[in-house]
């Protein structure tokens, strides 16, 4: 998935630094949401590549490979550099196999929670960095805002050979997904699991098994992966306004995706090939997880 980033090596503590020549820079165009990329190839800019009045406007983000990285921050004007244009941050999940995926990702999730929270929520006071930890702080008020990170479930309904896949109405994603949903306020993940597959489908489920879960920081995610088997009528009755397609699907029919990047993808993989749908059972991983 995204995250599997091996050999190289991610670090989120918090330990600001000044930004030196060979660090990296992510710069998004705003809420356009697309990225600073070169030209020729998909690399994120270095410091060097920064005229020096733009480093004065260097956010520390999280460490790779030993590289600090950084966050460029002008809401009025992105960064412009000679060899460097914006693309689409999906273009880190078509092509990001690699640890870029990841990492912009990840700093995109940043920037975002960065860009919603300028002003404190309780006095309207200009938010500052926290000293210690990765939050912000009002001065006026000593309102803490720390990250925001979303959970969300993604579910595999199974019966037999058979398994619920979905197509999202109304996203940028058209491929195959799963039944998913958010958890909501005082929910256990399991039980937004039965809740969401019977509002997406009219389906009720049972044996929910918990798979792996996910950072999903294109939109500031946290995703939880559960197989579970179905229970009672097999009828789909489809959820029109959150699904343009929602059906049954044998597993013979599922074709292979080279392409496992989500968690999604990866649990519907498993389904097709047989191995790691049944998911973790006392604390102990089944074959293929």
């Amino acid at each position: 998935m995204i995250q599997d980033i091996k050999p190289h090596i991610y670090h989120n503590e918090y330990r600001p630094a000044p930004p030196e020549d060979r660090d990296l820079v992510f710069s998004f165009a705003g809420q356009k949401r697309q990225i600073l990329l070169s030209e020729d190839e998909n690399h994120i800019p270095r410091v060097e590549n920064l005229p020096k009045t733009a480093r004065e406007k260097l956010r520390y983000l999280f460490s790779l490979d030993g590289k600090n990285c950084f966050l460029y921050e002008d809401q009025e004007k992105p960064l412009t550099l000679g060899g460097f244009s914006y693309d689409g941050i999906k273009t880190l999940r078509r092509d990001g196999s690699d640890v870029l995926g990841f990492a912009g990702s990840t700093a995109w999730h940043l920037a975002t929670w960065y860009r919603k929270n300028v002003h404190c929520g309780v006095c309207g006071a200009v938010l500052v960095p926290g000293k210690k930890e990765r939050c912000l702080v009002c001065p006026d008020c000593g309102n803490v805002v720390y990250p925001t990170i979303a959970p969300a479930v993604i579910i595999g309904i199974t019966d037999g050979d058979r398994i619920v896949m979905t197509r999202y109405r109304g996203r940028e994603y058209k491929g195959r997904a799963l039944v998913a949903g958010f958890c909501e306020i005082g929910e256990e993940a399991e039980d937004t699991v039965r809740r969401e597959a019977k509002e997406e489908t009219g389906l009720s489920v049972t044996n929910i098994r918990y798979v792996g879960s996910q950072p999903w920081g294109f939109d500031s995610n946290l995703l939880l992966g559960y197989f579970c088997d179905v229970t009672g009528d097999r009828t789909i009755t489809r959820q029109e306004d959150e699904l343009a397609a929602c059906e049954w699907v044998a597993r013979r029919d599922i074709t292979p995706d080279p392409n496992l990047l989500s968690l999604t993808a990866t649990m519907i993989e498993r389904f097709r090939t047989g191995t790691g749908e049944e998911g973790r059972r006392d604390g102990k991983i089944s074959q293929g997880i």
